[in-house]
C-alpha cells in the first residue's frame, strides 16, 4: 500500500468530516487497487471505532481518550511495553493482546489494567498504525516441514514462513551467511508472516559486507531514490557581504562525502568574543513542500557510515551548499557578542555571501598544540594558515568559556571518546552537532570539530530565544531529566568505592554532581559509562506557535530561552546533517525574507527582525497569511515521530557499527590472554573493556567455578561465599576470549587471573557471616 493507518488517521479529526474521495486524493491514490485498500482500511477502522461514517458517509475520527497512540519496545524474553509519546508510564502489553504487533511499530493501546506504586498500568493493542519492519536479517530452517525465517533480531517474536523456492538458503554452516527476508504479508489472525529471501549476505566479506549487512539490520539499506529537481539559486538581494571576513571551516571528516559544515570567525571584543557562525544556506535552495523537501524530511538525517557516507542532501543541494575555502558562497549567519563568562549578550540573524580563508584539520591543530609557548618558528602543517593562528588562539578562548557556561547550567560533560582505530572511519570524530551522544563531548585539542561544538550550541540558543520572542513554529531538541532511582543506583556504585559523595534524605544526586564527583577518580571511565547509560535520549517535539498574534502587545513567552540549556534547544546550523535543523531554518528564512520589517511601504525607517530585541518594536502583523499558513504546515507531530524514529535507527547503527568494528578487533584474540578493566558488574555476571578496541566481553558467572558468587546490588560487586573474593568495577583482569560472534556484539571471556584486592573488607558496612559450629555439652 502507498500509506499506513496512521497517515490516513491523521487526515481527519474529530469536527469536520472529510470525503473519502478527498482522503484518496489528499494521500495521492489514483489507481483501482490503492482506492480498494483504502476502503477496506476504512471499513476496518470503522469497526474497531477508531473512525466512524457519519449520515452523508464523511469520515470521523472518534475521540476515545482511552486509545493512547504509543510505540512498542519489545525484550528477547517476550516482555512488551507500548512507550508513550507524552511522556506517561509504560504500559505491559502481555503476548496475547500484542495482536501480531512487532517491535518497533507505532500503535494504539488501550489500558485495561491501572498501575500501582510497583506495577506498570496493562493494555493491548488495539490497532498497528505503522509497521517498523519491511524486511529483516534472519537464517533459513525448516521446522515441521516448513520453511521458514528466524530473525536474527531476537526482539520479532514470530517466524516468516518462506516459498520452497528459498531451499537453497537452508545453511548447514550458520555462521557463514545470512539472509535478507522481505515481508510480503504481516501476520493476521491465524495465518502467520509470510516473506520471501531477497539475497543472501556474508559474515565474513570484509568492511563494505559489514557495512551493507548492518544497513540491512537497521532498515536503511534502500534508500528512496532521489527526487529530479535542481537546487535554487538564494536571491542576491538582501544579503550582508562578508566576503572579506577571514572565516574558517573546522572539519574533522576525511570522507569526501562528507556532509558540509559551518564556517565561524572570531574576533576579541569587549573583554569576550564577537562570533560569526555561517550556515551552508539548503533552505532557500528548496521550496517548502517540495518533493525534495518532503525527500529530505523522509531521510530524517545523514548517515556516518565510518568509511562512507549516506548524506541527506541529494547531490544537487550537495553540490550548491559545499563552503570551500577561497569560492564565494551564500550563507544564513548569525553575529554572537560573548562575554568572558560564555553568556551571549547580543546577536544579529542575516542573509550572507561569504569566502572561507581557510580549511582547519587535526593534523595542524595538533601542531598547534604541541607548539612550544613563544617559538618563532612555524611548523610545516601551520604554514598555511600561518596568518590565521591569532584568530585560532582566539576560537579555542571563546569555545572553552561557552563549554564551561554550558557546564554551569546542567549540562552533562562526558570524556568518553572512541577509540583511535582506523577502520571506524570519520566516526571517531566529534559530532559537531552533539545529536550522536546524550551527552556534551569533553573538548578535544586536536579534533577541529570538537571546538566547532560548543560555537553552535550557542547559535542554536540564539535562534531558540529569538524565535520564541517572535512565537513561531520550530522543531525542538528536548531532553528528559534521568531517572533519581538509576542515578541513585550510579551514586551507590561511586560510594562502594570510596568516593567523597554523600547521598541525604532529600533524594538523590543530581548527574552533574556525579560528574563532578568523578573528575579525579581512578575509575573515572568506568562510572562515566555507567552514569552515561543513565542518560536520556533526546527526542524531537514540535512548537506550532501562533503567529497571527505575535506582535509587541503580546508579552513574548520566555520559556525556551530560560530553560536549561540541554532542553528545548531549536537547532538550524546543520540542515546539511538534519531534516530538524533543515525545518527551523526554513523558519529562519522566512523571518528574514518575508517578515513584515515596517507596518506599510509608506514607512521609511525599518526593523532588523535578525536583532535581538526586534520583537518589542514590532505593532503590526509579523507575516501575511499565506506566509503564516505556509509556517504551520512545516511541524507536525507525525513529523516529529518519523524524525524520532529515523534517529532511533542511526543511533541504533553507529553503535552497530562501533561494536561490530571493535569486535572484529578481537577476533584475532580468541584463545588469547589480555588484561582488560571491569566496566560493569550484574547478578549474571560482569562486563571486561579490553585495549586497544575497548570492546567489551562478559564474563558469565557459571564460569566463576572457584566459588559461588553472590551479587551485591548496593556495592555493585561480585562476593565469593567461601573465598570472599570481589570483583567490582574498575578492577584489573587478566581473561582470556573464548567466543566472538562480531553480529550480534557478544564477546565471551574466562577469568585467569583474579583482582589485586582478593578478599572482601568490612569496611563495606556488611558483615560476614559466621561458620556454624558443632558444640558437646557433657
Amino acid at each position: 500500500m502507498k500509506f499506513n493507518v496512521a497517515d490516513l488517521i491523521d487526515q481527519l479529526n474529530t469536527d469536520t468530516p472529510v470525503e473519502p474521495a478527498t482522503l484518496a486524493k489528499t494521500l495521492k491514490l489514483t489507481n483501482k487497487a490503492d482506492k480498494q485498500s483504502l476502503e477496506l482500511a476504512l471499513d476496518a477502522l470503522v469497526r474497531l471505532q477508531i473512525i466512524e461514517r457519519n449520515a452523508d458517509s464523511g469520515l470521523l475520527r472518534v475521540d476515545q481518550e482511552d486509545l493512547i497512540e504509543a510505540r512498542l519496545r519489545c525484550s528477547s524474553k517476550g516482555f512488551c511495553f507500548a512507550i508513550r509519546d507524552d511522556g506517561g508510564d509504560d504500559i505491559y502489553i502481555r503476548d496475547h493482546q500484542l495482536n501480531h504487533a512487532w517491535n518497533g511499530d507505532r500503535v494504539l493501546v488501550r489500558v485495561t489494567r491501572d498501575g500501582g506504586r510497583r506495577r506498570s498500568p496493562e493494555g493491548g493493542v488495539q490497532c498497528i498504525l505503522e509497521r517498523a519492519t519491511t524486511s529483516l536479517l534472519g537464517q533459513v530452517e525448516r521446522q515441521d516441514d516448513q520453511l521458514v525465517a528466524v530473525p536474527l533480531d531476537d526482539r520479532v517474536l514470530a517466524t516468516i514462513q518462506l516459498p520452497t523456492g528459498d531451499e537453497q538458503y537452508v545453511q548447514s554452516d550458520p555462521v557463514a551467511s545470512v539472509v535478507e527476508v522481505e515481508l510480503d504479508r504481516y501476520p493476521v489472525a491465524q495465518c502467520p508472516a509470510e516473506g520471501h529471501v531477497a539475497r543472501q549476505l556474508p559474515l565474513n566479506g570484509g568492511q563494505a559486507a559489514d557495512r551493507d549487512l548492518l544497513l540491512t539490520k537497521a532498515g536503511l539499506h534502500n534508500p528512496a531514490p532521489q527526487p529530479r529537481a535542481s537546487a535554487k539559486v538564494p536571491p542576491a538581494k538582501g544579503r550582508t557581504d562578508l566576503t572579506d571576513q577571514p572565516c574558517l571551516l573546522l572539519r574533522s571528516w576525511s570522507g569526501s562525502d562528507a556532509p558540509s559544515l559551518p564556517a565561524v570567525h572570531v574576533l576579541p571584543h569587549a573583554g569576550g568574543a564577537r562570533v560569526w557562525i555561517h550556515a551552508p544556506a539548503v533552505a532557500e535552495r528548496l521550496g517548502a513542500g517540495s518533493a525534495v523537501d518532503q525527500w529530505l524530511k523522509d531521510r530524517g538525517e545523514a548517515l556516518c557510515l565510518g568509511q562512507s557516507w549516506q548524506p541527506l542532501l541529494s547531490n544537487a543541494l550537495v553540490k550548491a551548499c559545499a563552503l570551500k575555502p577561497g569560492v564565494t558562497s551564500d550563507a544564513v549567519s548569525v553575529r554572537l557578542d560573548i562575554d568572558a563568562d560564555g553568556e551571549i549578550t547580543e546577536w544579529e540573524f542575516m542573509l550572507s555571501s561569504i569566502r572561507p580563508a581557510a580549511e582547519i584539520n587535526a593534523n595542524q591543530l595538533e601542531a598547534l598544540a604541541n607548539r612550544k609557548p613563544k617559538s618563532r618558528t612555524v611548523p610545516a602543517a601551520l604554514k598555511g594558515i600561518k596568518d590565521q593562528l591569532p584568530q585560532l588562539e582566539t576560537l579555542q578562548f571563546c569555545a572553552r568559556s561557552l563549554q564551561e557556561r554550558d557546564h554551569r547550567h546542567g549540562m552533562i560533560q562526558l570524556d568518553l571518546g572512541l577509540p583511535q582505530l582506523e577502520e571506524l572511519g570519520d566516526l571517531i570524530w566529534t559530532d559537531p552537532t552533539g545529536r550522536r551522544q546524550r551527552w556534551c563531548d569533553a573538548i578535544n585539542p586536536v579534533d577541529p570539530q570538537s571546538w566547532l561544538q560548543p560555537l553552535l550550541r550557542a547559535a542554536n540558543r540564539a535562534w531558540t530565544h529569538h524565535a520564541t520572542a517572535f512565537k513561531l513554529p520550530g522543531l525542538t531538541i528536548t531532553t528528559a531529566e534521568p531517572d533519581p532511582s538509576t542515578l541513585n543506583d550510579v551514586a551507590k556504585t561511586a560510594i562502594a568505592l570510596e568516593l567523597p559523595l554523600e547521598l541525604d534524605d532529600e533524594g538523590s544526586p543530581t548527574a552533574l554532581e556525579l560528574v563532578t564527583a568523578f573528575q579525579e577518580a581512578p575509575q573515572r571511565r568506568v562510572l562515566e559509562q555507567q552514569l552515561s547509560q543513565a542518560l536520556l535520549e533526546p527526542t524531537i517535539e514540535a512548537i506550532n506557535a501562533s503567529l497571527a498574534d505575535a506582535t509587541s502587545d503580546d508579552e513574548p513567552s520566555d520559556e525556551i530561552g530560560t530553560a536549561d540549556v540541554v532542553q528545548g534547544l531549536a537547532p538550524w546550523c546543520c540542515a546539511t546533517l538534519h531534516a530538524t535543523d533543515l525545518v527551523n531554518q526554513q523558519v529562519l528564512v522566512a523571518l528574514l525574507q518575508d517578515g513584515k520589517d515596517r507596518p506599510s511601504v509608506r514607512q521609511k525607517e525599518r526593523v532588523n527582525l535578525g536583532q535581538k530585541g526586534a520583537e518589542e518594536q514590532l505593532s503590526w502583523g509579523l507575516f501575511s497569511a499565506s506566509v503564516s499558513e505556509k509556517l504551520q504546515t512545516l511541524t507536525s507531530e507525525r513529523l516529529c515521530q518519523r524524525l524520532n524514529t529515523r534517529h532511533r535507527q542511526a543511533q541504533d547503527l553507529h553503535r552497530d557499527l562501533i561494536a561490530m568494528v571493535q569486535a572484529r578487533f578481537a577476533e584475532p584474540l580468541l584463545n588469547t590472554e589480555i588484561e582488560g578493566c571491569i566496566s560493569g558488574v550484574q547478578s549474571y555476571g560482569f562486563f571486561v573493556e579490553i585495549p586497544p578496541s575497548q570492546v567489551e566481553g562478559l564474563v558469565h558467572v557459571s564460569s566463576l567455578n572457584d566459588d559461588w558468587y553472590e551479587y551485591r546490588s548496593r556495592q555493585n560487586r561480585l562476593v565469593g561465599r567461601k573465598s570472599r573474593r570481589v570483583y567490582q568495577l574498575g578492577d584489573l583482569v587478566t581473561v582470556r576470549v573464548t567466543k566472538v560472534d562480531a553480529l550480534r556484539n557478544q564477546i565471551d571471556l574466562d577469568v585467569i587471573h583474579q583482582p589485586q584486592h582478593d578478599v572482601e573488607q568490612a569496611s563495606d558496612g556488611e558483615e560476614s557471616s559466621p561458620l556454624p559450629v558443632t558444640v558437646s555439652v557433657h
